[in-house]
């Protein structure tokens, strides 16, 4: 089979399902990870043989896409911020907003001379806290997640991209208070409510951890309440919290803050005018 065949019949097996643009993005991405054929040598030689071993990872793949799994997944990683981040079920594939995050924290953060402490908690893949120390190499970073899988693959990510970040598994909801002081205190928190879940689709509903992304109708400022508490504790003078938050609950959570006692709260829209980071300073 030629690439071109490989590629008319990957588009026919999924054409049912996602629409083309996705489809091509999907092939892209598997003929790069799978075949090491970039798009332009894909484009100057089309008629290019695909062996059978290549063919059946192309097959698997397409049966994983059909079963809505997310491709950064079935590929194992994916790019954030300038950093490759490598992904799988137990941590969440890093969104675009959350680059939005962490670029407004660079531009906040970027002149500071003296050495800082950054604290990331619910770190998942550890995209935020290893972006963040590429970024800002004078600042000391830690970070803190409940998943031991989180963890493991988290650390590995710092290796990867070769800088050093603190990883330690913690469950924030039952810590009483926070070892040590730090400037600046960033989190990305499950924050999702159920009755969201609705909107989602289905390959982040069937495949994500739950765990990082869903709250209780009931309570869905849980980790925002718990986590501006102790930060409204383990902050220095003038120290910064930055939230990703619910697009739906701007409002309830800059209240929370409010309540909570920090001063200078503002609320960052994100590339498509949707309430999706706040910063409260102390």
């Amino acid at each position: 089979m030629t690439l071109q065949e490989l590629k008319l019949n990957f588009f026919t097996e999924l054409n049912e399902q996602y629409p083309a643009t996705e489809i091509e993005s999907f092939f892209f991405w598997l003929t790069q990870s799978e075949l090491n054929i970039s798009r332009l040598e894909m484009a100057l030689d089309p008629q290019k043989e695909v062996h059978t071993q290549q063919m059946e990872r192309f097959r698997i793949a397409t049966s994983r896409l059909k079963n809505y799994e997310p491709i950064q997944y079935i590929v194992g990683e994916t790019e954030f911020y300038g950093c490759l981040i490598k992904v799988n079920p137990s941590v969440l594939i890093p969104r675009p907003e959350t680059e939005e995050l962490v670029a407004w924290m660079v531009e906040d953060l970027k002149d500071k001379k003296e050495a800082f402490r950054i604290l990331d908690i619910g770190t998942g893949s550890g995209c935020i806290p290893i972006s963040l120390a590429k970024s800002l190499p004078q600042a000391e970073i830690s970070a803190i997640d409940i998943s031991a899988e989180a963890i493991k693959t988290a650390k590995e990510n710092a290796n990867l991209n070769k800088v050093e970040v603190e990883f330690l598994q913690q469950d924030i909801l039952k810590t009483e208070k926070l070892d040590a002081k730090f400037e600046v205190i960033v989190s990305n928190p499950p924050y999702v409510r159920e009755l969201e879940k609705k909107m989602m689709q289905e390959n982040v509903l069937k495949h994500e951890p739950n765990l990082a992304l869903f709250v209780s109708d009931e309570n869905p400022l849980i980790f925002y309440r718990k986590i501006a508490q102790l930060a409204y504790k383990a902050l220095s003078e003038k120290g910064v919290l930055y939230f990703e938050i619910n697009e739906y609950l701007a409002k309830e959570t800059e209240e929370l803050l409010n309540e909570i006692g920090f001063s200078f709260i503002e609320i960052k829209n994100d590339i498509f005018d949707k309430s999706r980071m706040i910063k409260a300073i102390l």
